[in-house]
């Protein structure tokens, strides 16, 4: 098969070439931060850098083929993106594990995620396998909604839930932690989108005007103010602040979308004022987290304290505009850099230009994913790839926002960088489900057969001599 189709003179091309050369250049980000660690703390290229750089250049690869073979229509750019994000997030992970093995302290982080990274890339191949048509899953709406929520309610139970770090997001089964509200959102993703297809010309009538904005009529505020529940429910009793924000948040956006009225946003704007401020007020993690922000310095000693907030702001001070290098900064200073931190980490040895460059491929992760949402030809599917977009713009918002003190710090991880299995197996497999849907937007409609004009007179000429 020609690497082109066409239809009624438009031509659609499969740019699986493009993302090929992309995939290379991303491989060489990944594999030369690798090295540039290795030489920065050690003063030579990492004696097992051909292992690892084959391991990683064969699970790019295999993710390639698979698009190529099962997907050759889909975005050549989120691959190459993920691709690149991912690599560098291993390199920074190895340059803290130099550090803490020095200090007394070894970790294998960058080993633990290199083993998580096979596991998202098999689940993204076999995600790419098995469902060849998106619009499958609007058929499972409800049943999604359902297993979110149960999925946010595991952390709650005695047995298996687990809280570390003040937030009980945890669950512990046969000696694995996991954290089910990563793949929660992805459900969620899926019942907001079947729900707001099937109810969106009802929730886009406008009720009462008010200052020039029509505001929903109050018969339709049940599924937000439910959502706002949850997100409540979510911030109270697990407190996780980031993970209410997020799912909030995104059912919000996906809600704005499908129904284009901005009134949405002003009852979500209220009703997130209004939950701020009890949380604020009755709340007491969420209330330290706010006066971290507004006065870091004076709860520096503190326990709970702003330690990890001071310490993090200081490196990235440090490291200015191009950083101090590999091996010359000090992340070790700040707890958890290899999580939540770990943008502070890129910001003191590489700089703003290394962050500014990061917030850039999210950047592009995200405005791929409303592109494909515009060329989508089905509802269902663009209200799923502006939620999935929605979940990288929010969570990448919260976290770089709360590690450089633009707002309160909320404990999620930076998507594909940050240590952790459960949010990078998520990752992947929503990558995947985006490019499932960009494959089916981009790939032409199946060829019609022009109409023969005379023959059709023929016919009618011989049914109307009949009658």
């Amino acid at each position: 098969m020609s690497q082109t189709g066409t239809l009624m003179g438009f031509v659609h091309r499969r740019r699986r070439g493009a993302e090929l050369f992309l995939l290379v250049l991303a491989l060489a980000v990944g594999i030369g931060a690798y090295a540039a660690v290795g030489l920065g703390l050690e003063g030579q290229v990492p004696a097992d850098i051909v292992g690892y750089g084959g391991w990683l250049t064969a699970l790019i690869v295999a993710a390639h083929v698979t698009v190529r073979i099962v997907a050759p229509y889909a975005d050549p750019v989120l691959l190459p993106l993920v691709a690149a994000l991912n690599g560098f997030g291993l390199a920074i992970l190895r340059r803290l594990d130099i550090t803490y093995e020095a200090l007394d302290d070894p970790h294998t982080f960058a080993r633990q995620q290199l083993v998580w990274m096979t596991l998202g890339v098999v689940l993204f191949i076999v995600t790419l396998v098995l469902m060849r048509d998106h619009r499958v899953l609007q058929r499972f709406t409800y049943t999604a909604g359902l297993t979110g929520i149960v999925l946010l309610v595991l952390p709650f139970l005695p047995l298996i839930g687990r809280e570390i770090n003040g937030a009980r997001i945890w669950i512990n089964v046969a000696g694995f932690s996991f954290q089910p509200g990563e793949v929660a959102k992805v459900m969620l993703v899926i019942a907001f989108s079947g729900y707001l297809v099937l109810h969106r010309d009802a929730l886009a009538l406008a009720g009462r005007r008010v200052v020039f904005v029509d505001l929903p009529r109050g018969r339709d505020l049940g599924p937000i103010m439910a959502m706002f529940g949850i997100s409540m429910m979510i911030l109270v009793l697990q407190n996780d602040l980031g993970s209410s924000l997020l799912f909030f948040g995104l059912f919000l956006a996906m809600l704005y979308v499908a129904t284009e009225r901005p009134g949405w946003l002003v009852v979500g704007a209220a009703l997130f004022a209004a939950g701020a401020l009890a949380a604020y007020t009755f709340v007491g993690n969420v209330q330290n987290r706010f006066n971290f922000w507004l006065d870091p310095l004076d709860y520096y000693d503190d326990s709970p304290g702003s330690f990890q907030l001071v310490e993090a702001l200081f490196g990235q001070g440090w490291g200015g505009l191009i950083g101090r290098g590999f091996g010359d900064g000090f992340p070790e200073r700040v707890p958890f850099a290899y999580s939540d931190f770990i943008v502070s980490t890129i910001g003191e040895e590489l700089g703003l230009t290394a962050v500014m460059a990061i917030v850039l491929c999210y950047g592009l992760i995200v405005e791929r994913a409303l592109r494909i949402a515009l060329i989508s030809r089905d509802g269902f599917g663009k209200l799923m790839a502006v939620g999935l977009g929605a979940i990288f713009a929010l969570q990448v918002f919260v976290v770089i926002g709360g590690v450089t003190g633009l707002i309160p710090l909320t404990g999620l991880t930076t998507p594909f960088l940050s240590y952790g299995g459960s949010s990078l197996v998520a990752n992947w497999v929503v990558i995947a489900l985006l490019l499932r849907i960009s494959d089916q937007a981009r790939r032409p409609a199946p060829r019609l057969d022009p109409v023969d004009e005379s023959a059709a007179d023929s016919e009618h000429t011989q049914v109307v001599k009949l009658r």
